[in-house]
């Protein structure tokens, strides 16, 4: 399994996933040209693209979905009530189940908490390669974490540093209390303090994904992880931060 993030944060997000028989997208939020390019840049014919799994109804998640969809035409995972919520007639839909069994891969959904009718996150395994995929979510609840423990890779949401956010003039404060609500997005230190109880043996790869521009930095969502990591004695040191518009490199699982 190969993957790779092609844009991440509040202006757009899709990651690119490939396996030995799929070649997958997670959500199309940026617009569907910028993914095109993104794919061919790195080899890949966006006309083999032929399973996309949609997160939720948000416009940084679905923004190039319809227009793509219907250039290209791939199997869309994406459930009732995100397809009702997104107001969008697409072609050739699949609606989601939790399990997704689709030959030699297996998806898994999970469901998480923002502030949209419904949301998920993903867990994909091919063989003894795995991934999960984590985005906008206040919390993730503990009755998935054994669903989610000692994968391979993890993209995983690092929204904001609170203090960062709290003394944002640009933001309203009822904003700010959305964000840092259980139907907001995961901090720097939330997101540290359940990749330290995720993580094992078998993780090989952290992306943290979706920065908030304003209320974070790179080195603001690295440094807490380290430290945290430090403070647990875990040693890992494989952690690279997912941009807005520049993709992250392969990453082979």
């Amino acid at each position: 399994m190969k993957v790779c993030v092609l844009s991440s944060g509040s202006k757009g997000n899709s990651t690119y996933v490939e396996t030995n028989n799929h070649k997958i997208l997670i959500d199309i939020g940026t617009s569907s040209l910028y993914v095109e390019r993104s794919l061919k840049s790195i080899g890949i014919n966006p006309s083999d693209i032929d399973i996309v799994l949609i997160t939720h109804a948000h416009v940084d998640h679905i923004n190039g979905l319809k227009v793509f969809a219907k250039k290209y035409n791939p199997l869309i995972y994406i459930s009732d009530s995100i397809l009702k919520e997104a107001k969008l007639t697409l072609d050739n839909v699949c609606r989601d189940k939790d399990v997704l069994v689709n030959e030699d891969i297996t998806i898994r959904s999970i469901r998480l908490s923002h502030d949209v009718t419904d949301i998920k996150g993903y867990i994909i395994e091919e063989k003894d390669s795995s991934m999960v995929y984590i985005t906008d979510t206040g919390y993730i609840n503990e009755k998935n974490f054994n669903d989610i423990k000692n994968k391979n890779l993890y993209v995983f949401e690092s929204n904001h540093d609170v203090e960062k956010l709290m003394n944002n003039p640009n933001y309203p404060h009822q904003t700010k209390i959305r964000i840092l609500s259980d139907k907001g997005h995961l901090s720097n230190k939330d997101s540290a303090y359940y990749l330290t109880k995720l993580i094992g043996k078998n993780t090989h790869h952290i992306i943290l994904a979706h920065l908030s521009e304003q209320n974070n930095t790179e080195q603001l969502a690295l440094s807490t992880l380290k430290e945290t990591l430090k403070k647990k004695n875990i040693d890992f040191d494989d952690i690279k931060v997912a941009k807005q518009n520049e993709m992250t490199e392969f990453i082979e699982v």
